[in-house]
Parts: C-alpha cells; sequence; structure tokens
C-alpha cells in the first residue's frame, strides 16, 4: 500500500525573507508562523492546505547554474492558442511588476502549448504553463 506525503520545495537563496515574500505574492501563499523577519530561512504556506510549503534558507554561495529542478505556475490550464498565450502573458506582467525576469516566450508547436520561461528575484527559473 502507498502511503502518500506531503512535500515542501526547498530554495538555496540570499535572502530568505525577500525570495519567500515574492513566492507568497505569487502564488497567494502566506508566511509561516516564525519565518517574519531577516534570519537564515524563511517559509511560506498555501492558506488551503492544498500546495506545498515552500522554504527558503539563506546558503553563502550564489546561484551558478540553471536549476535541475523548477517550478511550473499553472496559470494557463484548459487553455490552447490565443486564450492561453494572452492569460499567460498577463501573469507574466503581474509577475514582472512584483520583481520577475521574463527570459523567453516558448510558442506552441505540434506537441506543446506555449509557456513563459521567468526567473524569480534571484534568479531561480519557473515557467508560467
Amino acid at each position: 500500500m502507498t502511503t502518500v506525503r506531503q512535500i515542501q520545495v526547498t530554495f538555496d537563496c540570499a535572502a530568505p525573507d525577500r525570495v519567500a515574500r515574492f513566492w507568497c505574492d505569487v502564488l497567494g501563499y502566506e508566511l509561516a508562523p516564525g519565518a517574519e523577519g531577516e534570519t537564515a530561512w524563511s517559509a511560506c504556506v498555501d492558506p488551503t492546505g492544498a500546495g506545498p510549503r515552500f522554504y527558503f534558507q539563506r546558503v553563502p554561495e550564489g546561484k551558478v547554474a540553471k536549476n535541475r529542478v523548477h517550478v511550473d505556475v499553472r496559470a494557463g490550464t484548459g487553455l490552447v492558442g490565443a486564450a492561453r498565450l494572452a492569460v499567460l502573458e498577463a501573469e507574466r506582467d503581474r509577475l514582472v511588476a512584483l520583481g520577475a525576469t521574463c527570459v523567453e516566450v516558448l510558442a506552441a508547436d505540434e506537441e506543446n502549448e506555449c509557456c513563459i520561461v521567468m526567473q524569480d528575484v534571484e534568479g531561480n527559473e519557473f515557467c508560467l504553463d
């Protein structure tokens, strides 16, 4: 019998509070109790309890390569074509205003719908999907 476990997504970063606040704004999450202020860690949680906890820990080294694992923010689920692209572009603009960077808009092809590659406030890649 399989046991279902909750997961936590952990980010190594220079400024845990700043990165946590960014992701709280992106996802509609809240800072976890005890995560306020400039400490060696911060975390944000889904207020509904459905999504994973995001944990941010301070590390001395900076990011030097592309992430091997990244977060997909599912903004365009169920949409296709121009309608999907319009929703993703609107979400991109909202996230850029929060401090994200747009890296690339990937156009739809025969196999995949469009998506937008982004970076958070410390350069961690994620996709608007």
